[in-house]
Formats: C-alpha cells, structure tokens, sequence
C-alpha cells in the first residue's frame, strides 16, 4: 500500500475552506498594497541557490533536494521562493519598470528536514518581495503589510521581533567579534556550531539547541558595530514604525537562516512557540541580485507558510467560510428518467446552480441519504412518474415538503436556490 511521503501531506477537501481563506486574505492585502502575482519553477538550476541563499546555510548544506537531469544538468526543487524571483526579475529585465517592482507568490518549496507540526518537506508559502528601493520606508510598508496580513486572517497574540544585521561594509567587524567571543566557548557549542564558527559565524546565534543558546544570550549584537548609513537606515526604519503604531521588540539574535539577508530583518512570533514557530519573516536582501547575475539592486520581501497559519487558525478557533454545498442534487429511478435527469443537470449547471446528479443505480432512499451527506438544499426527484407528465419532484432537504413543477419552472427557480 503507498503512502504520501515522510514529511509530506494531503490536503484533503475538509481541510480546503482554511486554504481558501488563507490565499483569498493574501489576494486583498497584495490588492490594497499594489503587488502582482509572479509564478517560477518548481525547480531552478542549483547554482541559485548555491550562491543566493549561501553555501553556509543549511538550506544549502543540508536541505536542497538536488538532482541532475537526462543532460546531465544539475537542478534543484525549490527550497525558498526569493532567488527565483530575483532570478525573474533580472531574466526579464524588471529593472527596466518604474521601481520598486512589487511581486507576491504562492509556491510549493521542499526541505530535506525533520518533519514536525507545521514544518514539512514540502509545504506551501505565500511571499512578498519588493524590489528596486532602498528606502526605509519601504521597510516599515513591508513589515506594516504583514503584520495586516495576519490580523486579517483574525490572529491575535503575536509579537513583531526585529534586528538590522548591517551590511558588507560593516559586518566584518561583526563577525569577527563574534569569533573572538566564540573561540574559547568552541569545545562546549553542537556540532553545527563548531563548524559554523569558521564558515558562518552569524549563524551561531539562529542555533535553537539549548547550549547554543545560552551562549547566544551573550554574544556581542549587530546593533553596536552598524556603519552611519546602517545605522540611520535601523533609525528611520523604527520611527517610522512608530508613526504606524506598530509595536515591536529589539531582538539582537534574529539573523534568518539565509545569507542573503543585509540591514533589515524580522519575525512574527505567535505568543506560544517562539522562533521555532514563527508564524512568517524576512527582510532587506539589498546585495542578493547583484550576486546573482544582475545589476546592484535593493530589496525586501517577507513570506509565511501556509500550513503554519493553519495550525494557528486551528489552535486560536478562528472561525473560517464553509465550503460552498450543492444547490440541487438529482435523483432518478430509471432509464428515461436518468436522461432527464442528466439534461436537467446540465441546464441548471448553465444558469450557475451547483448540482450534484445521481447515476440512479441505487434506490431512492440511498440517493436521498447521498444528498443529506452532500448538504445539498434541494433534491429534484424524476421517477417514471415524472417522465410521463413532464415534471419533477423538488424537495426541501430541510422540511421534507415536496412539491411538483416542470422542469422550466426550476431552472426559473435556479437563482434563489444557490
């Protein structure tokens, strides 16, 4: 017997309406903000991924589903959604319209990591990515963007965490700090940390091992050794946030798990859960194009997982749209009347009226049971009865009335009946 996947999931038709309200949410903020819907591959040359998300992170190291094709070219299932976007962005030459370029997605992504609640080796994201401004401005749209995003969906309790993590010019002086603080605590850090220590030492302080940590709590911050340009850039971004309203918390250990990430970068926590269950993040990505291929140009996105905001829709009862039942559902008892009944279908399904027909192989009291099960307001009963006069039986699902019409009258009827 097969089964989906370790770490992957079936959504199943009960399960749809948090889905549908999720990306009907995502479709009215991207609407009120001005971004347009982009969609990329699946699967990109692993090279983007290599050099854009960064060969130190364990999405690279670790995660990336890599395969090489029948021409031998080496490829990769997408593990994030911002390269292949900024891969687009360059390939069609975006930098050419009135910046900044404002692009939203929804996407399949696949890691290779230990499934748990909310976290799977394929799931599903809705992003956002900005790009073409430098602007702090555009920083606190962005982060106000995300934050309406979740209020929308009628989340409460969750908090905004925020760092700037500096740039090519003054990060080096960062990590360099970080080492030496490191260095004498290197026997007592996990495995990963060890190494990280060489090749990414910003990633140290993203460990959520226990140990790491502790030693993270200490560690010296981002925030102190900003250049001027980083530093007014950090300054601008929080007054402006203040002018929107918008609480946050100062967090020096927020770092993302992506090398491409310059100046700005955020979380939205849920009260209970922490970074482990964040419920979205990003920030500023000013270098990632340039890197790339493309010109030097700024950006920031942020994106979110769809499984997660369902979890949290769960936990918190949020109250979402039922599926929308069938109108009528057809029952007929033999051959002329199962004629009827498929032509019936068709004419109300052409004047909009969800209809569920029977294949009328089983008896009426089974069909009527299919049609309670199915939720359906209606059912339309053609028997031979009905055939010889020229009607049908359409009854109340509700009530149990019943009352005979011909089949125009219902298909006049079709509107008040969806």
């Amino acid at each position: 017997m097969f089964k989906a996947p370790r770490g992957t999931s079936d959504t199943l038709p009960d399960e749809q309406p948090y889905w549908r309200y999720i990306q009907n949410k995502a479709l009215e903020v991207c609407r009120l903000y001005g971004y347009s819907c982009i969609s990329t591959p699946a699967f990109e040359d692993a090279g983007l991924f290599a050099r854009g998300v960064g060969e130190g992170t364990d999405i690279v190291n670790k995660e990336m589903y890599v395969f090489k094709d029948r021409s031998d070219n080496e490829l990769a299932l997408r593990p994030e959604g911002t390269a292949s976007v900024c891969r687009s962005y360059i390939e069609h030459g975006m930098d050419n319209l009135p910046q900044p370029v404002k692009l939203f997605y929804f996407a399949d992504i696949f890691r290779y990591e230990r499934p748990q609640a909310g976290r799977y080796r394929q799931h599903h994201q809705f992003g956002c990515e900005a790009i073409g401004d430098a602007s702090p401005m555009l920083d606190a749209e962005v982060i106000h963007m995300a934050l309406g995003f979740f209020t929308s969906l009628g989340l409460v309790n969750f908090s905004l965490q925020l760092n700037s993590i500096g740039c090519r010019k003054c990060r080096p002086g960062h990590l360099q700090k970080l080492k030496d603080y490191y260095a004498p605590l290197a026997p007592q850090l996990c495995g990963d940390c060890q190494v990280r220590l060489d090749k990414n030492p910003l990633r140290l302080l993203d460990c959520k091992k226990p140990g790491c940590q502790a030693a993270a709590d200490e560690a010296p911050r981002s925030s102190d050794y900003l250049c001027d340009e980083c530093g007014q850039h950090f300054t601008s971004l929080q007054n402006y946030l203040s002018a929107l309203g918008v609480k946050y918390a100062l967090n020096h250990r927020l770092v993302r798990g992506l090398d491409y990430y310059t100046r700005t970068v955020f979380e939205i926590q849920p009260a209970e859960g922490g970074s482990q269950s964040a419920l979205g993040g990003g920030g500023r990505y000013d270098d990632l194009i340039a890197t790339i291929g493309g010109r030097p140009t700024p950006a920031i996105g942020f994106a979110t997982g769809m499984e997660r905001i369902v979890l949290n829709l769960v936990s918190q009862s949020v109250n979402v749209p039922a599926a929308e039942k069938p109108a009528v559902f057809i029952a007929c008892m033999g051959r002329d009347a199962c004629v009827q009944s498929v032509k019936l279908a068709a004419a109300l399904r052409e004047a909009g009226t969800a209809v569920i027909s029977s294949s009328g192989e089983r008896s009426l009291k089974a069909q009527l049971r299919h049609a309670n099960a199915a939720g359906a307001k209606y059912t339309a009963i053609i028997g031979e009865d009905e055939v010889k006069a020229g009607v049908v039986m359409l009854r109340n699902m509700q009530t149990s009335e019943q009352q005979q019409m011909p089949p125009d009258e219902l298909l006049k009827l079709a509107g008040s009946v969806q």
